[in-house]
């Protein structure tokens, strides 16, 4: 996908306004964003990918970020990928989730990715301008009723980290093992992994194979129990 930079426009409270860039996949929606957030501040630039968001974050060197959960492209992280990648390259750069998906695994991933706020596609034009001011002063904000999404995030890093004093076979999975062991732990089909991680099914597969070896266990069944009894399902 292209990278492309908003129009110039003047911001109504000058030339100190903060400085956005918007990141969502589905250009309708992307260009209401950017006309509604104009006349308050200064819309640097835009993608719809990971790749080309990364190269953009690192371009043009945002204040505010406007990050979607679900973007296609790279390693199939989505917006946690462009977040982690393009942190070090921007590093002053503060990250605000705006996804229409209020599920606790999104909330979840892109909270551990080091973004400062997450909202919905509900909120208002006024609260959405509101909640950029917010995230630039060092707030942190979140969709009311995703706060206790929050609190459970943090509460399993603090349960995982303990056990890992314990247990260290989870670090014998890489970062893609594991996502795709939970997902597999949940229940969820070769094709629903694959469609949730922006994957193949064959590289699902090669995962999973990946993590049965390394755990040595035999099926997914054993797989399920193993990753119940460390409570990181």
């Amino acid at each position: 996908m292209t990278t492309t930079a908003a129009e110039p426009h003047q911001a109504e409270d000058g030339p100190a306004s903060i400085r956005v860039a918007v990141v969502d996949d589905h250009e309708m929606f992307r260009t209401g964003v950017i006309t509604t957030l104009q006349p308050h501040f200064h819309v640097v630039g835009q993608a719809a990918d990971v790749e080309s968001s990364i190269l953009m974050v690192e371009q043009t060197r945002p204040d505010v970020v406007l990050l979607d959960v679900h973007v296609p492209g790279g390693q199939g992280g989505g917006g946690a990928e462009i977040l982690s990648r393009s942190h070090p390259l921007s590093p002053r750069s503060v990250f605000l989730a705006l996804s229409v998906s209020d599920s606790p695994r999104d909330v979840g991933s892109v909270i551990r990715a080091g973004a400062r706020g997450y909202v919905t596609k509900t909120i208002s034009a006024k609260d959405l301008v509101s909640s950029i001011r917010q995230v630039h002063e060092g707030y942190a904000v979140f969709s009311p009723k995703l706060a206790g999404f929050v609190l459970s995030a943090f509460q399993e890093d603090e349960a995982a980290d303990a056990g890992r004093g314990e247990d260290d076979e989870l670090d014998r999975l890489s970062a893609r093992e594991q996502e795709v062991m939970r997902l597999i732990a949940r229940g969820y089909t070769y094709r629903e992994v694959a469609s949730e991680l922006f994957i193949s099914i064959k590289t699902v597969e090669t995962h999973v194979s990946n993590v049965l070896r390394k755990l040595q266990l035999s099926n997914r069944t054993e797989l399920t129990r193993w990753a119940a009894d460390r409570r990181i399902v």
